[in-house]
């Protein structure tokens, strides 16, 4: 035997030169491989070298890796896992952008042999190929190029095949792989490039025949990610820009940009747009993380609509909002994810989302989470383009509905407080909210005007738990600017006195709690570039609800039949003594030059008279850009 193997020596350095059959080749592998576990590494050794060697392959050294590769495929039974350690570990750090197509090819024959050989090997298979998700550091300059991103379609689709081949023969491996792909996953620090290549693996996991086994466990492990890096995106910025600014005061006009005027206004406004968004996060790398990512889901969204597979993938996103994002009172724009999905499907997915949002409001365990949905309710409602506004009605007749039967509840407390019942003055905040946003479509269509009517909106908020006094002020007071407006409600001027001007009140502060749910408005304007392309065409911005405003206001309480069709007096409940009645007659000029003067302080997010002091009406209106939190609770 000795004299054999020293024989063998002479001719495995030479086997590039030679001329070997297939049958030859495997033979001299074999040996090779056996040889190592009696203890003679020498051809063993050689073998090993050629595995390792990976860099300025000449074509003679290209054509004896794929052959060697070729020949283990045919000796996976020799392949001993204690005694070719050396061996396996050069196999599985192999990366196959580094090779042609060849090599890639002869490699993926050989992992798909291993993996079907035994159960030992299953895993060390299943990382290899998750490994090769990414390409390494040194490549990542070669994918902006073509030939880069042609590597990329190789390397990639011979990945994927691999794993369905593994599948196919070993059932269990996806369990195996979708654990793999979740402790494998790159953390918020890893460059952008990286980390939007591993999720773009997931999601074409997610779409193929695997995905039936492993589909959810991507999404959510994606959905998880967005949170991580909303979370690591810090508010320190916008909070010292000026926390005092109103809810309705945040929205920049900078950033709602010129509707139907020409292309130079146009590209104006996206280059203000621009700048005012790098102001706050041009420096935060996690911010751009999240923007690419959230651009690569909005994209990945839209091809399941034209496959027909939304509803399915919405399943998942639902479980995971309400496990992740709904929780996350940190988060900014992750919950956008969710918006999007919604606007390409609103008559399902929407309502879905809105119908999930108001149950968990009413039937929660979780006070801070049911707090939490109908904050993300009314923003959802009052922002989504998309949703009509029958559907709106229903969903306000339901928090409607379940204020006025806690009121009923609580008759006899007398005077507010706002810690024993914050569920309650979230629920009126949140319809007051809507209503403010929703204004023009309740003025334009008179089956919701008397639908809104109908409901017991008054009776609520003028129970002795004074939610006008309660809920944030700056709401509170642009809800009353619209009962005087429309002649839809009306309230006694003592109740909460419009133009106060107050960013929040003592017990609005104690209503929201150290998480400040009073101030959380999670739709607001989307501030990251990419993905608010895709946002805009679905959003309600409040320049539009200012817009409508002006488009209505000269036909106000000024027609009889207006005044039989808005001014009908309530159907109350004896909560309370009768409040003083409403007028549509009186000064109308006086009060559409008031009216206006007070569109231009209009926010979405805590309001500052300093600015309408100093600024004058001139400053103009300001649109909602991000809802500032609570400096305490971060």
């Amino acid at each position: 035997m000795g004299v054999q193997l020293a024989a063998e020596q002479v001719v495995m350095p030479e086997v590039e030169n030679v001329d070997l059959s297939d049958s030859e080749l495997l033979y001299h592998v074999r040996d090779a491989l056996k040889s190592a576990i009696q203890g003679d590494m020498d051809n063993y050794s050689q073998l090993v070298g050629v595995i390792n060697h990976d860099q300025h392959l000449s074509p003679e050294e290209v054509a004896l890796l794929v052959t060697c590769l070729k020949a283990l495929s045919g000796a996976v039974s020799c392949i001993d896992i204690v005694h070719h350690k050396s061996l396996l570990s050069s196999i599985f750090r192999m990366s196959m952008w580094n090779y042609g197509t060849d090599v890639m090819d002869a490699l993926m024959e050989l992992v798909v042999s291993l993996a079907a050989s035994s159960g030992q090997y299953i895993d060390l298979c299943l990382e290899m190929l998750v490994s090769n998700f990414m390409p390494p550091y040194t490549f990542l300059q070669l994918l902006s190029q073509p030939r880069g991103q042609a590597r990329k379609g190789q390397v990639l689709d011979r990945v994927h095949s691999t794993l369905k081949d593994i599948a196919d023969l070993v059932p269990l491996s996806p369990l195996r792989l979708e654990k793999i792909i979740k402790d494998r996953m790159p953390n918020i620090f890893i460059k952008e490039p990286l980390i939007v290549m591993y999720v773009e693996n997931m999601l074409k996991l997610e779409s193929s025949p695997l995905g039936e086994l492993v589909g959810s466990t991507m999404l959510v492990a994606i959905v998880d990610r967005l949170v991580d890096l909303d979370v690591d995106v810090s508010w320190d910025a916008i909070l010292q820009d000026d926390f005092t600014k109103g809810i309705f005061d945040i929205e920049l006009e900078d950033l709602e940009g010129p509707i139907d005027n020409g292309q130079q206004e146009s590209f104006d406004f996206e280059l203000q747009r621009d700048m005012w968004i790098d102001r706050f996060f041009g420096d935060s790398v996690s911010a751009q993380k999240l923007d690419s990512l959230m651009v690569l889901i909005f994209e990945y969204f839209i091809s399941c609509n034209d496959s027909g597979r939304l509803c399915q993938v919405f399943d998942t996103l639902l479980q995971s909002f309400e496990k992740t994002v709904l929780t996350a009172y940190k988060s900014k724009f992750a919950q956008f994810v969710m918006f999007y999905a919604c606007s390409l499907d609103p008559e399902n997915c929407g309502k879905r989302f809105a119908n999930m949002l108001i149950h968990i409001f009413e039937s929660g365990a979780h006070l801070g989470w049911r707090m939490s949905a109908v904050a993300y309710l009314a923003s959802y409602l009052a922002r989504a383009r998309f949703m009509d506004m029958p559907f709106v009605a229903d969903c306000l007749e339901r928090l409607v509905n379940w204020c006025y039967n806690y009121c009923k509840i609580k008759t006899g407390e007398i005077n507010p407080n706002p810690r024993a019942h914050k569920d309650f003055y979230a629920g009126c905040q949140a319809i007051m909210y809507i209503i403010c946003f929703r204004r023009g479509s309740i003025h334009s269509l008179f089956r919701i005007k008397s639908h809104l009517l109908r409901m017991r909106i008054e009776d609520i908020l003028r129970h002795s738990l004074c939610p006008l006094m309660v809920c944030l002020p700056s709401i509170v007071e642009e809800f009353l600017r619209v009962a005087e407006t429309t002649c839809l409600f009306s309230f006694p001027e003592n109740n909460a006195p419009i133009g106060s001007g107050l960013l929040e009140s003592e017990v609005s502060m104690a209503f929201g709690g150290n998480q400040r749910l009073d101030t959380f408005f999670p739709f607001d304007p989307c501030l990251l570039k990419k993905s608010d392309r895709f946002i805009r065409p679905n959003f309600i911005y409040w320049s539009m609800v200012r817009n409508t405003y002006d488009e209505v206001e000269d036909d106000e309480c000024t027609s009889d039949e207006d005044e039989v069709e808005v001014c009908i007096p309530g159907n109350g409940m004896d909560i309370v003594d009768g409040g003083a009645p409403r007028s549509c007659h009186g000064d109308n000029g006086n009060l559409e030059v008031e009216f206006d003067y007070n569109l231009n302080k209009m926010s979405i997010t805590p309001k500052n008279t300093l600015l309408q002091r100093f600024g004058g009406e001139g400053a103009g209106l300001r649109m909602p850009s991000r809802i500032r939190p609570c400096p305490d609770s971060l």
